[in-house]
């Protein structure tokens, strides 16, 4: 990576420096005194403070600073060495065992059982009584005490990350093992082991003073925290400077041991919190403007920018711009594009479940709660933000297995969810998990409410999502491509579902419905809103958007769909209609019109002019393109001939 372009994690900056600052005044110890850390001056022995003596002087009249900073060598040294160590021994043993299974499994396991049988301090009060005290025993001993605790980390972790799809893809596509194990496994356990990595050289530590302590470990006259503690035990009253001054190098050892590690996980998960801050509220926002909603919406999204911060050296990159959408009440709303256009990222901004790194940076979003007033969610706190979630707006995700929790029974679960916002007995709470679930129709509902989620087919899986959503009879309902993981039938079924829940909900429910295919859009949706490339290109009614686009994306879009491909009487012949080219990503949209380089009807005025959201003359429909019908007729005058008909 170019100098230019690295960029030291802000989260790390300050852990980094209280760590180097506290590892290099002890390994800078010649450098901040000059007392010798075992030279003896029985006459000045419980000596006070002094400019030659800062901490005093120990009941020998030993510098107190200088056995510190010694000190403070010897139990890092040991700490470090011996986690790294179990560390790299642990690991080892856990990925071999994980992946490669088998024999490797059972020696990796069996023997770190065998370590973990013994307790730690008897184990290394054992060996050390046997080869005797001493810094290289130390770490001999610490090494073996916890490198049990890597195996075991690395092992669950392995197991995890190796059922993932995307190592059966790295497998799929030939990849030897040991690069699979090096290259993709490993990177994502790092968070997991170094969070364990701090623990553990916080752990050595403080054994190893213990053991210094006992008289077990450091051997004297060499400087040692524990030694240090056990000297001025007995002189705890008469001079307590002596036992304060190690048991505080300690404690502050461990903190900052701790928060690098802690901060050192952020960074190596790109998905963990960026800066520590609320994803809720946009950077900067000072004053949220007042919550004002249409008589006729449920909820509205007005000028809604997300942005991911790349870092200091980067502009943040613009994944959402200037979304304007209103979700009408007893009506559905179909948001529809390719993989990657923003429509997911949209239904979470609504639900106020952004990952962490992305944050809305303007815009607002207004949702009508049940009392009737309208809150702004990206101004909302998060305790607030709670309560609109699963009672004022719910959402069902895309693959109903991973959204239930495999070891809890489906009841459990819609129990938990209902209580959430809901004060009522577990006897009601009950009978009303078993009436949603029959509402969606799930037969033996009170059977299926004792049932694990593995023991339903998928649709039925999908019914009790939908069921836990409506617990609460939610104003708006937001369906992220629901029907994606189901077979065809089922589709159906589920589509059909959701259409009479909106019909007989008696207080009128609104739903956002997300989807790729457009074939589905055209059973379930009242208006259509087509995404791109983080914009909306055109929404209006979903019959006229599906029988006649205006922007040439959609248009595309249609052709390339079988099920509606004779309906839109394409001129390619019997073949499908693709769309060439990919959507470009968000730091590298092109200039004009976002979609121009993959138009086959693209004009030099495209790129001049980045296109507004054109509204039709009854305001019924809304197209993104210059040469649109619904452009004013100024714009249409920059090309010869329209390029949509």
């Amino acid at each position: 990576m170019p100098f230019s372009r690295f960029s030291f994690p802000r989260r790390l900056i300050v852990a980094s420096l209280l760590l180097l600052l506290l590892i290099g005044s002890m390994f800078a110890a010649p450098l901040l005194t000059s007392a010798d850390p075992v030279q003896i001056a029985v006459s000045k022995r419980l000596a006070g403070p002094s400019w030659a003596h800062p901490f005093g002087q120990d009941e020998f009249g030993r510098d107190r600073l200088a056995r510190v900073l010694y000190g403070g060598q010897v139990s890092l040294t040991v700490a470090f060495l011996a986690s790294f160590i179990a560390m790299a021994i642990g690991t080892f043993i856990g990925l071999m065992g994980a992946y490669f299974r088998g024999l490797f499994e059972f020696i990796a396991m069996r023997v770190s059982d065998v370590v973990l049988f013994f307790p730690p301090i008897l184990l290394a009060l054992l060996v050390v009584t046997i080869f005797g005290p001493g810094v290289s025993t130390m770490v001999a001993v610490l090494a073996l005490l916890y490198f049990p605790s890597f195996s075991r980390i690395a092992y669950s972790e392995t197991l995890r990350v190796s059922a993932l799809d995307f190592v059966e893809a790295a497998r799929a596509l030939g990849t030897k093992p040991r690069r699979i194990v090096v290259s993709t496994v490993l990177p994502n356990i790092l968070g997991a082991i170094s969070v364990q990595f701090s623990l553990t050289a916080a752990a050595a530590i403080t054994v190893e003073s213990g053991l210094s302590f006992l008289g077990l470990g450091v051997v004297p006259p060499a400087p040692s925290w524990g030694q240090m503690i056990r000297g001025a035990r007995g002189f705890m009253e008469q001079d307590p400077l002596g036992i304060f001054v190690p048991c505080a190098a300690l404690c502050v050892t461990i903190y900052a041991i701790n928060l690098f590690c802690d901060r050192l996980r952020d960074v190596l998960d790109p998905k963990g919190m960026e800066d520590g801050k609320d994803s809720v509220s946009p950077a900067g926002r000072q004053t949220a403007a007042p919550a004002k909603l249409d008589t006729d919406s449920a909820a509205e999204l007005r000028g809604l920018t997300l942005s991911l911060n790349r870092g200091k050296r980067e502009a943040p990159a613009e994944l959402v711009r200037d979304i304007t959408l209103k979700l009408r009440r007893n009506q559905c709303t179909a948001l529809v594009g390719e993989s990657g256009s923003g429509k997911s990222l949209t239904s979470l901004a609504l639900m106020g479940l952004l990952p962490s790194s992305i944050r809305p940076s303007a815009g607002h979003i207004a949702i009508e709660r049940k009392s009737g007033a309208a809150v702004d969610l990206v101004s909302l706190a998060a305790k607030e933000a709670e309560k609109v979630r699963g009672d004022d707006i719910a959402m069902i995700f895309q693959e109903p297995m991973t959204s239930l929790n495999p070891v809890l029974r489906v009841g459990v679960q819609m129990v938990e969810a209902l209580q959430a916002h809901r004060k009522v007995t577990p006897e009601e709470a009950r009978n009303r998990c078993v009436a949603a679930l029959d509402r969606v129709g799930i037969p033996e509902a009170e059977q299926r409410f004792d049932s694990y989620p593995h023991e339903l087919s998928g649709g039925m899986r999908q019914r009790v999502m939908i069921a836990m959503a409506l617990l609460c009879e939610p104003k708006l309902l937001i369906a992220d491509e629901p029907t994606t993981a189901l077979d065809v039938t089922i589709q159906a079924e589920i589509i059909d579902l959701l259409r009479d829940l909106r019909a007989n909900q008696d207080s009128g429910l609104s739903m956002l419905f997300i989807s790729h295919n457009l074939g589905i859009v055209a059973d379930i949706a009242d208006r259509v809103v087509v995404m791109y490339s983080g914009e909306i290109v055109e929404e209006g009614p979903a019959g006229d958007i599906l029988s006649d686009p205006h922007h040439p994306y959609t248009r595309a879009l249609l052709e390339s769909m079988p099920s509606l491909h004779e309906e839109m009487h394409s001129s390619r012949g019997d073949r499908l209609g693709a769309i060439g080219g990919t959507p470009p990503l968000p730091q590298a949209r092109p200039s004009g019109c976002a979609f121009r380089d993959r138009c086959p009807d693209a004009k030099d005025a495209c790129a001049a002019t980045h296109p507004g959201l054109y509204p039709s003359q009854d305001a019924l429909r809304a197209v993104r393109c210059i040469f649109a019908p619904e452009a004013s007729s100024f714009l249409k005058e920059a090309c010869d001939e329209p390029c949509v008909a």
